[in-house]
């Protein structure tokens, strides 16, 4: 059994693009305000909630259960409308090695959008199952996110 993997979703957008890159690109901090699972963040290092340097710290359900992790990102880019996320400590480490979240509005040629998560995971040994609650969680989040960017 294969150690590393990828799972993605991809959901269709209401709110604006440009909106939603926003709320992850220059206020992340916001999240918990608009995700019924994001439970709780704050800033565990650095001064700028976007700095690459900054590492954040997430208290959020999976599962039904309330789990914590950090943050930080890896690699921004604007033009791609794509963000890279590394997930460590708290309850990612006993199960994964590395943990990513590329986060990317998708933008199509009707004026539709849609959200996709790529998660990347290396698992610590073949016990561990892949991540597919973090699948679910995303896409509630994401239902979330959008459902309050439309009434903003």
């Amino acid at each position: 059994m294969a150690l590393t993997g990828k799972l993605g979703t991809e959901i269709p957008i209401q709110g604006s693009a440009s909106k939603w890159f926003e709320l992850f690109a220059k206020q992340l901090h916001d999240v918990q305000h608009h995700a019924e699972r994001v439970h709780h963040t704050k800033l565990h290092e650095g001064e700028d909630w976007h700095h690459s340097d900054t590492i954040k710290h997430w208290t959020y359900e999976i599962d039904g259960k309330a789990v914590t992790c950090k943050e930080k990102i890896e690699s921004y880019d604007e033009e791609n409308k794509t963000i890279k996320y590394i997930l460590f400590d708290g309850d990612i480490n006993p199960l994964y090695k590395v943990f990513k979240f590329i986060f990317r509005i998708i933008e199509n040629d009707d004026g539709s959008a849609s959200v996709n998560w790529t998660i990347e995971y290396e698992k610590n040994d073949d016990s561990v199952e892949p991540p597919y609650g973090y699948v679910e969680y995303l896409t509630k989040c994401s239902r979330d996110i959008d459902a309050k960017l439309l009434k903003a």
